[in-house]
């Protein structure tokens, strides 16, 4: 597993051809992990950010939605929550808040136990908008990695959460609300 490929050749490779000729202490696996990575992120990105434009949601208020949606039944959060479950910032969340509600896709109420406290729930509207786009977007992935054999998916998939793993990143520890 420790050898490379060298039959078959993407944009990254020409990149650390030049790397190599170049400066070849620049010219690191750990380089080509990131470009790598990189330029999937972007791939993915662009298909994601075509199925929202057909909705006519950016992907901040997609993430919000589907972060509500998996939370489960009631999709509510605390507006702190789901600032943390998703990749949102608590001020940028309040913005895309407003957008949503204004749309009728989430609606704000009081925390009965705590009157300084607010819950961030989806509208059945939302639910199902949150629905639609999950599996919309799961569609869209799906052909945009067909040419990808199934077991080189699940094995970059493991490999990955290895990665992951390794750099720190564990999920934060699980309450509701």
């Amino acid at each position: 597993m420790g050898r490379r490929d060298t039959t078959r050749r993407d944009h990254v490779d020409e990149m650390m051809e030049g790397w190599r000729a170049e400066l070849p202490e620049a010219a690191t696996v750990q380089l080509e992990i990131i470009k790598r990575t990189g330029r999937l992120k972007a791939l993915v990105e662009e298909t994601t950010q075509a199925v929202l434009g057909e909705y006519g949601l950016t992907y901040a208020e997609f993430d919000v939605l589907a972060t509500l949606r998996r939370a489960g039944a009631p999709y509510r959060l605390k507006p702190s929550r789901l600032a943390s479950r998703s990749s949102l910032t608590t001020g940028g969340t309040s913005n895309i808040l407003q957008r949503l509600t204004t749309a009728g896709l989430v609606e704000r109420e009081p925390d009965p136990a705590d009157g300084r406290s607010s819950w961030v729930r989806l509208t059945p509207a939302g639910a199902r908008r949150a629905e639609e786009l999950a599996l919309a977007t799961t569609e869209a992935h799906g052909e945009l990695l067909a040419g990808v054999p199934q077991e080189t998916a699940r094995a970059l998939a493991d490999l990955l959460r290895e990665v992951l793993l390794a750099l720190g990143d564990r999920p934060a520890p699980s309450r509701r609300g």
